[in-house]
């Protein structure tokens, strides 16, 4: 939902969201009792200010919620905006009830939608703007960057190609100009009540692009497989960790006299998974994006139809020349080109045994069963 417009009116929020920014974060938390609070490389800590009260942070965020907000708020303890500031500053923000009030998480959109090639995505992302068809998928936990990532893609699209783009958002986050493309972007509970209602609608807008901000039931991932099966280009998002977990939590969420069907849909017409992480930089500043990459090959669509997802891994291990990628591989990677911090890439993989001798933390080995072994320092460098 998008808050009011502020017009050249402040607001009180406005001064904590200013001290976010200054503090390079990529959260503010605003919660009863407690300082505010900033996530900065992945690590939340508080500000040098005073803890905030209850009815503090209810006047904060009422003076932003459109009364459709309040009461959802009020109704399901919950409410989901986006809100422009008048300094400049958009931010996606969550209020929401708990034990001792009320708690406003505020995600920093970055003002300008970054390209591609400043994301440090690996090669084969680039490619994916070169589909007219199909469903390419961007997983992972929240918090890891899908939402910049598609907005990369269809900023992409948007430069260089003559299409009509569509998304579904809640809230949107990215505002996108059209350029050579016409993107029209709709919110969830502003524009449209419901991702269902807005991927019904769209069938009939003669979109070319259409981005989902998040596939989570079943009518909604339906939708989106017809759409891609008809021609459309689809991009969405699962909260999903790797390809294979993608492909099963897809599958999983229909009836089990459907599921036959939904494998040969989702294997004729799924062009890629991207399943990615981020991790903390070696020098402490920043985060790097590691990414997992399932391309839809031949051999990796029958092992969808035969319900093999157990060996997607391996599809993936041997796909190396299309482009496909382990998570494994794309943390090693990192680690040996000193980009990210080595005990958070051995805390992330799948197989930690190959870290083992980055680790610089001892006390992280007994994760593989050697409590008291060394690393290898010759290693380690």
């Amino acid at each position: 939902m998008e808050s009011p417009r502020p017009g050249n009116a402040d607001h009180r929020i406005d001064a904590f969201l200013d001290l976010g920014r200054e503090h390079g974060a990529s959260d503010i938390h605003l919660t009863s009792g407690l300082p505010p609070l900033v996530r900065t490389d992945g690590e939340l800590v508080a500000t040098p200010h005073r803890p905030l009260a209850d009815e503090e942070i209810v006047a904060l965020v009422h003076e932003i919620l459109v009364p459709d907000q309040r009461r959802c708020l009020e109704e399901r303890g919950s409410a989901d905006l986006s809100y422009q500031s008048a300094r400049g500053g958009r931010y996606r923000i969550n209020v929401c009830r708990h034990l001792h009030g009320i708690a406003a998480i505020c995600r920093v959109i970055p003002s300008e939608i970054p390209r591609l090639a400043d994301l440090g995505l690996p090669v084969p992302v680039g490619r994916l703007t070169a589909f007219r068809s199909g469903l390419v998928l961007v997983t992972g936990p929240t918090g890891t960057g899908k939402s910049t990532t598609l907005a990369a893609l269809v900023h992409e699209i948007n430069q260089n190609k003559s299409l009509n783009i569509l998304t579904l958002e809640d809230p949107v986050e990215f505002l996108h100009s059209s350029r050579r493309s016409q993107v029209v972007q709709r919110e969830i509970g502003t524009d449209v009540p419901s991702f269902e209602a807005g991927l019904r609608a769209a069938l009939r807008e003669d979109p070319d692009v259409i981005l989902v901000g998040e596939l989570r039931d079943p009518a909604t991932i339906a939708l989106a497989l017809e759409a891609a099966e008809t021609g459309h280009f689809v991009l969405g998002t699962l909260h999903t960790r790797g390809a294979h977990q993608t492909v099963d939590r897809i599958v999983d969420a229909f009836p089990t006299e459907s599921q036959g069907q939904v494998r040969h849909t989702l294997a004729d017409n799924l062009r890629c998974v991207l399943s990615q992480e981020l991790v903390k930089a070696a020098d402490g500043r920043g985060r790097r994006v590691a990414m997992e990459i399932l391309v839809g090959t031949p051999a990796v669509a029958q092992l969808i139809r035969d319900g093999k997802t157990f060996q997607l891994q391996t599809a993936i291990a041997t796909g190396r020349r299309v482009g496909m990628q382990l998570m494994d591989l794309a943390l090693m990677s990192l680690v040996r080109s000193g980009e990210i911090d080595p005990n958070e890439a051995f805390l992330r993989a799948v197989d930690k045994r190959e870290f083992i001798y980055f680790v610089t933390d001892k006390e992280l080995l007994h994760l593989v069963g050697t409590p008291g072994s060394e690393p290898k320092g010759d290693r380690a460098a």
